[in-house]
């Protein structure tokens, strides 16, 4: 923006320059020609009438006029009978154009209006017709060079040129600080927005400089800074309080209903088993509000992760599950370096795709790995019945559960809480189809990494590393997908 203020201020100071000194230039040298004009027609004229009443055969003294005039200006003179021909001429070998010596036997004399501009080499040429007796007996020519007039106008206009330059200097100083003045606000501005946007709403935008327009502007933003920030407050205090306070009556609730199931008819153990599924559910959804709302207030600090160590790792956590499942878990790649998360997030992460893959219905999971432009790139894929492309537009939503998916467990806030991990960790995630069917969830995170690690090593696909736990993971902790 600023470039383009700068060409927008600096074009009309151009245009309004040039309308003011291009008329003034070509003043200048219409005044300057004219003067030079007007002198040596003067003396054309003279001679003209010198010619007009000397007695025929007494041309001496004329003939020394025009010799001396000749050695004090440089100007050629010459006077030619009724018949064109030269009969005396300061410079014996000159003879002046044809055209000049018939439009001075016409009568016609020279009119001025010729500009003699500086990288011109063109010479002022007069002629006057000489009269006697109101007849044309012959004419006087005269040719001058006019460099003299061409080094006086080119020094006036290189001053006038030079004033231009330090004038367009002057203004693109002064436009330069006056864009940078009038655009500190609105970078600010553009930066905190930014800023808010990746959700550091602690930002504000200091409002001392600037127009008084934009510092208003300013102090608007800081203060709709402030009334978002404070209601965001509220609501994720509000969230957390009550999925907080819910938690107890839902832990009493379940423990209650559960001992119901000795005072039961036969007839009720179905809807007794229900009522206790419904109560998971919802303390599994409580869970998912708490954890996002965690995420939500701060930025946790970054760590760095072997990420291909914990990936064989909680690969062979859930290789017992998916085992007994018919379910094949399978590695790919290796990262090679470091990875960048929040602490605990990686773990996280891997345990809801992996639960989310086996939750519904794929029969092999691979999770494939790879460094790529500077980051960590894991991909879990899966062969199950996958999203269609509205789906996986809609898969990142708070609460949102497909169709199809609707009586299976899960709370609507895995696929979230997984995207927020990998975001505030300064990653991307990515839902993908897969071919031929199945769903690729594809992760990037950052790495410390400049440039690409060192030859890669284990490759192959499968996993070597040793199972820590082979339990089932915590379901509880871990949000199922949409």
């Amino acid at each position: 923006m600023r470039r383009r203020l700068l060409i927008v201020y600096m074009s009309l100071f151009v245009l309004t320059l040039s309308a003011l000194t291009v008329p003034f230039g070509m003043t200048l040298v219409a005044r300057e020609s004219q003067a030079l004009f007007i002198a040596q027609q003067s003396d054309t004229v003279r001679f003209a009438s010198l010619a007009a009443s000397l007695p025929r055969g007494h041309s001496t003294r004329l003939r020394d006029d025009l010799a001396r005039y000749r050695s004090l200006f440089g100007v050629d003179v010459a006077v030619v009978d009724q018949n064109g021909q030269v009969i005396m001429a300061a410079r014996p070998s000159w003879t002046p154009r044809r055209k000049l010596i018939d439009s001075g036997l016409s009568g016609n004399r020279s009119e001025s209006g010729l500009r003699l501009w500086p990288w011109t080499n063109d010479h002022l040429e007069v002629v006057e017709p000489v009269v006697r007796r109101g007849e044309v007996v012959g004419a006087v020519v005269t040719s001058g060079p006019a460099h003299r007039l061409r080094a006086r106008l080119a020094r006036q206009l290189s001053v006038v040129t030079l004033f231009c330059l330090v004038a367009l200097v002057l203004v693109w100083l002064a436009v330069r600080f006056l864009t940078q003045w009038i655009l500190v606000p609105v970078r600010e501005l553009d930066k905190a927005t930014q800023e808010v946007a990746a959700g550091r709403l602690e930002i504000r935008v200091a409002s001392a400089t600037g127009p008084p327009e934009l510092r208003g502007l300013v102090r608007s933003f800081n203060a709709m800074a402030d009334t978002v920030t404070r209601t965001l407050s509220r609501q994720r205090a509000f969230v957390s309080q009550a999925s907080h306070q819910l938690r107890n009556p839902l832990g009493t609730l379940r423990l209650r209903v559960e001992n119901l199931a000795e005072h039961l008819r036969p007839s009720g153990a179905c809807e007794h088993e229900l009522t206790l599924e419904e109560i998971t559910r919802m303390v599994g959804t409580l869970d998912g509000l708490l954890a996002l709302a965690r995420l939500e207030e701060r930025r946790p600090e970054l760590v760095e992760v072997d990420a291909d160590d914990l990936i064989d790792t909680r690969l062979a956590s859930w290789r017992l599950l998916a085992g007994s499942h018919d379910v094949t878990l399978g590695r790919t790649g290796r990262i090679g370096a470091p990875v960048l998360c929040v602490r605990d997030g990686l773990d996280q992460v891997l345990d809801a795709l992996l639960d989310n893959a086996l939750k519904y219905g794929a029969r092999t999971v691979i999770v494939n790995t790879r460094w790529s432009e500077g980051a960590a790139e894991i991909t879990v894929r899966d062969d199950g019945p996958g999203l269609s492309a509205a789906e996986r537009a809609r898969a990142l939503e708070k609460f949102w559960r497909g169709p199809s998916h609707q009586n299976i467990e899960g709370s609507g806030l895995g696929l979230p809480i997984v995207r927020m991990l990998v975001e505030i960790s300064g990653g991307s995630l990515a839902l993908l189809a897969g071919r031929p069917r199945g769903l690729h969830v594809q992760v990037r995170l950052p790495t410390r990494a400049a440039s690409r690690p060192a030859r890669l090593r284990g490759a192959g696909r499968g996993s070597s590393a040793r199972p820590r736990d082979a339990a089932r993971p915590d379901r509880s902790s871990t949000p199922g997908e949409n």
